[in-house]
């Protein structure tokens, strides 16, 4: 045997084990893959299939010939959008803010903002009942002013309030870290050449910001479709997935229609995680 053969055989010896060492290597993820999500997704979904108990028709096809689902669907939906937006416009603000600015203060200032991080969706909820609940603070500053309470806690606007409070804090903490890597010199280029500021934020700063706040608003809007905590706090009439959902299979037992709208809410949060990765790839294609 030649030279160049022993030296092909030990090659292809070397991958072999490689392969091998990378197979066992992996086999745990894929077992903790199969167990935790795989399985337990294709039994959900063969759920949805089954009669509903009301309908006595599939479960997907309850949820989408059924107002009060389709309802709850959209009042979810648009809800997740309303706060992924105003949560990117605050949070891209302060974090440009704490990018650029240093001063004495700034890590409290930080600190203080991304404390909510620690708070789970229950406690969230709890704090929005203490300032637009019935004994809140907003109701007693009404009450003395006009002589009437005002309550925001147990509606959807409470549950806007509870989604931003509670989403903001991973916003800033993404988005200050995405503005530190800006290349400032390109927005004195633009000012140099006249460009006013809001020319040099839209087309200077918004694009590369942009992967941020794509995977930012995917993930907001994610966890607004599948928030449970603050939105059971603040009232279980309420028409959100989350809450529908909960009411299906504890108060009725109907797990079909219950299944049919996890895996929709699902697929909505797994559409949006798609897209943003898609502009994303789209975007770093575009800069190369």
């Amino acid at each position: 045997m030649s030279q160049s053969d022993t030296l092909a055989a030990s090659c292809r010896q070397t991958r072999k084990l490689a392969g091998s060492r990378w197979l066992w290597l992996t086999l745990p993820a894929l077992l903790f893959f199969c167990a935790f999500w795989l399985l337990p997704f294709a039994r959900l979904l063969q759920i949805g299939m089954q009669a509903d108990r009301t309908t006595q028709h599939s479960g997907y096809w309850t949820v989408i010939s059924q107002p009060q689902y389709l309802l709850s669907l959209l009042n979810t939906v648009l809800l997740s959008l309303a706060v992924t937006l105003v949560t990117l416009l605050i949070a891209a603000s302060v974090g440009c803010f704490l990018a650029r600015q240093r001063f004495a203060g700034r890590g409290i200032l930080l600190a203080l903002l991304t404390f909510p991080l620690a708070f789970p969706g229950v406690v969230v909820g709890f704090l929005v009942v203490m300032l637009a609940g019935r004994q809140g603070l907003l109701a007693q500053i009404s009450m003395s002013l006009v002589h009437e309470r005002w309550t925001l806690a147990y509606s959807l606007v409470g549950l806007f309030i509870g989604y931003l409070y509670f989403s903001l804090p991973r916003a800033i903490v993404t988005l200050v870290a995405a503005s530190e890597k800006l290349d400032h010199s390109l927005e004195e280029a633009a000012r140099s050449l006249g460009a006013s500021q809001w020319r040099i934020t839209w087309d200077v700063i918004v694009p590369g910001l942009q992967p941020a706040l794509l995977s930012t608003g995917a993930l907001c809007f994610a966890t607004s479709m599948g928030a449970f905590g603050t939105a059971f706090t603040l009232g279980t009439d309420l028409a959100v997935l989350p809450l529908t959902i909960y009411g299906e299979f504890t108060n009725y037992a109907n797990f079909a229609t219950a299944a049919a709208l996890s895996v929709v809410m699902g697929g909505v949060a797994w559409l949006a995680l798609m897209l943003a990765r898609r502009l994303a790839h789209r975007s770093a294609q575009e800069v190369v």
